[in-house]
C-alpha cells in the first residue's frame, strides 16, 4: 500500500437528545496495538516507520501459536506511516499510528492488501480514502493511456481535457479530506504531500510577469506544514519535498540559503525530533556543501545554533568534529582576506604569500607522494605555462610535510614545474613554535583535510574561489579578466 493511494471515510456526526455530561474517561498511557499474523507463529513481528529518508524499527510483538502478539510499551509512538514488517524484514503493509494507540490488526502475509484494522478512526479514514484514490486514479491512468494512443487531432484534443479533468478530480478528493477533518492525522500527511501548481503568466506593465509562476509556487509551497510537527519525519515524502524545495526554489547563494535554513530551524525549535534532525541534516549538508561558497552556511549553523547551546545534542565526538571542522571554516570563507603564510621555501628562506604582487595567486596545497596531486600539480603547471603566466597569475605552492622534502625537490624536478612558481612548507620548528604558541597552524586556517587543496585570490588576497576544479578556476580567472575584475 502506497501513501498515495491513502483513502478517508467521513467522521460519525453525534446525534440523540442531550443529556448530563459525564466525565470522560482517561486516556490510555502507551500502546496496546494487538496483531494476528497468520500463518506466522512462534516468532517475532516488527512495527517499521520511515524516519526521513529512511526506515526504522520502532517496536516487535512475538506471536504465539495462534499468530497472535501485541505491541506494547508505556510510552506511544510518534504519529505518522508504519508498516508491519516479518521476521525476514519484508514491508507487509502500511498503517497510520494515531493518537491514542489502541487498535487491533488482522492480517494475512499472502493477502498484503487485505489487512483489517479495528479500533482506529485514522485508518478507518485511510482505508476509505485509499478505495477512493485507487479508482479514480485508476481512471486517470486509463485516459493517460487513451491520450497517447489517440489516432486523431479531435481524439487528442478531447482526451487531453479528460485527463485534466480527472487529475483535478483526484486532487480534489484529497483537498476535500483535508477540509472535512482538519484535525486528522490523514489531513496532515495530505497537507505534507501538496505541491502549489504554477499558475498563468500574469501581465504586467504591458508585459507577460514571467517571475510570478516561480514566485507563488515558492509562496505557497510550505502552506498548511507546520516544521515542528514531529509526524512530518515519519512519513516518506516530507524530506524528499525538502530537498527539492532547496533544489529549485532556493538560490544556491549562500545568504539565500541561510535565509531559508533559519527560518525553517527556527520554526521547527519545539519540535522534539524534528528540530534536531533538521538541525543534523542541514549541518552535514552545508559541512561538505555541493557548490563552492555553501560552507558559510555550515559556519553560520555552528556561530548561531551549535555555539549557542546546542551541542548539547551530540555526543563527545560529533562535538569535537564540528567545533573543529567551524574553526577551520572560520577563516577561509568567500571576501575573506586569506591567512597570512610566511614558509620556507627550498633554499631555506622565508616566503611570504602577502609579498607577491599580482592580479589573481594561486595557492595550492599537496603533498609529493599523493597519487592524485602527482596528475593535479603538473597539470596545473600545464595551464599555468599555456595561459597564465602570461596573464601575470602567481602561484604559491606548499608541501604539506615538511619530513618530505627530498621527494617534493625531485617531483619539481622531474616534472620541470615553473622555476616562477614560489615553492614552500613549513619547517618542523615553525609547526611546533606555532603549537606551542596555542595559534591555529596553517592546515587549519586553509581546511586542508585533503589533497591537493587550491584557493584563488585577487590583488588583494582576498579568497575568490577554493575547492574547483582546475578547468574551472581558468573559466573563473577568464570570466574576471573579461569583465575587468
Amino acid at each position: 500500500m502506497r501513501l498515495f493511494l491513502l483513502s478517508a471515510c467521513l467522521f460519525a456526526g453525534a446525534s440523540g437528545a442531550f443529556s448530563q455530561a459525564k466525565p470522560a474517561p482517561a486516556a490510555p498511557k502507551g500502546r496496546n496495538i494487538s496483531i494476528t499474523l497468520t500463518p506466522l507463529k512462534n516468532t517475532k513481528v516488527y512495527l517499521g516507520s520511515y524516519y526521513g529518508n529512511s526506515k526504522v524499527l520502532a517496536d516487535s510483538a512475538y506471536l504465539d501459536e495462534k499468530s497472535h502478539g501485541v505491541f506494547k510499551g508505556p510510552t506511544k509512538l510518534t504519529q505518522g506511516i508504519y508498516f508491519v514488517v516479518t521476521p525476514q524484514l519484508t514491508i507487509q503493509f502500511d498503517l497510520l499510528m494515531d493518537k491514542t494507540q489502541q487498535f487491533s490488526i488482522v492480517a494475512d502475509t499472502s493477502l498484503k492488501d487485505k489487512a483489517v484494522i479495528t479500533g482506529s478512526v485514522e485508518n478507518d479514514l485511510y482505508k476509505s480514502y485509499a478505495a477512493t484514490i485507487a479508482t479514480k486514479g485508476q481512471h486517470v491512468q486509463q485516459l493517460e493511456t487513451a491520450f497517447y494512443n489517440a489516432k486523431t487531432k479531435e481524439d487528442s484534443i478531447r482526451l487531453r481535457n479528460e485527463v485534466i479533468k480527472a487529475k483535478k478530480d483526484l486532487e480534489d478528493s484529497r483537498l476535500d479530506i483535508a477540509r472535512k477533518h482538519p484535525g486528522s492525522l490523514l489531513a496532515t500527511l495530505l497537507n505534507a504531500m501538496k505541491k502549489p501548481e504554477a499558475p498563468p503568466m500574469p501581465m504586467k506593465n504591458g508585459k507577460l510577469d514571467s517571475l510570478y509562476p516561480y514566485r507563488y509556487v515558492k509562496e505557497h509551497y510550505w502552506d498548511d506544514v507546520s516544521f515542528n510537527d514531529d509526524r512530518l519525519l515519519r512519513t516518506p515524502f516530507f524530506e524528499p519535498k525538502l530537498d527539492e524545495y532547496f533544489k529549485t526554489m532556493v538560490s544556491p547563494e549562500p545568504d539565500s540559503v541561510i535565509a531559508e535554513v533559519n527560518y525553517i530551524l527556527l520554526s521547527a525549535r519545539t519540535g522534539k525530533e524534528i528540530y534536531p534532525y533538521l538541525l543534523t541534516k542541514f549541518t552535514n549538508k552545508y559541512m561538505n556543501p555541493e557548490f563552492m561558497g555553501q560552507d558559510k552556511v555550515f559556519v553560520y549553523l555552528f556561530e548561531n545554533y551549535y555555539a549557542k547551546g546546542d551541542t548539547v545534542l551530540l555526543n563527545a565526538a560529533s562535538r569535537k568534529t564540528i567545533t573543529d571542522r567551524a574553526y577551520s571554516l572560520m577563516a577561509n570563507q568567500l571576501g575573506q582576506p586569506a591567512p597570512t603564510l610566511d614558509l620556507t621555501d627550498t633554499s631555506g628562506k622565508t616566503s611570504s604569500l602577502y609579498s607577491i604582487n599580482a592580479p589573481f595567486t594561486v595557492v595550492a596545497f599537496w603533498d609529493p607522494n599523493c597519487g592524485h596531486c602527482k596528475e593535479e600539480i603538473p597539470r596545473l603547471d600545464s595551464i599555468y605555462k599555456a595561459k597564465w603566466k602570461d596573464y601575470g597569475v602567481a602561484v604559491y605552492s606548499v608541501n604539506i610535510y615538511e619530513n618530505e622534502i627530498p621527494a617534493w625537490k625531485k617531483f619539481l624536478n622531474e616534472k620541470h614545474i615553473s622555476p616562477e612558481w614560489r615553492q614552500a612548507y613549513e619547517t618542523k620548528e615553525a609547526r611546533t613554535a606555532t603549537e606551542k604558541a596555542g595559534k591555529p597552524n596553517y592546515r587549519q586556517l586553509y581546511d586542508i583535510y585533503k589533497t591537493p587543496t587550491i584557493y584563488l585570490l585577487d590583488k588583494d588576497k582576498r579568497i575568490i574561489a577554493k575547492q574547483l576544479s582546475l578547468e574551472q578556476f581558468n573559466d573563473l580567472i577568464e570570466a574576471k579578466r573579461k569583465a575587468g575584475k
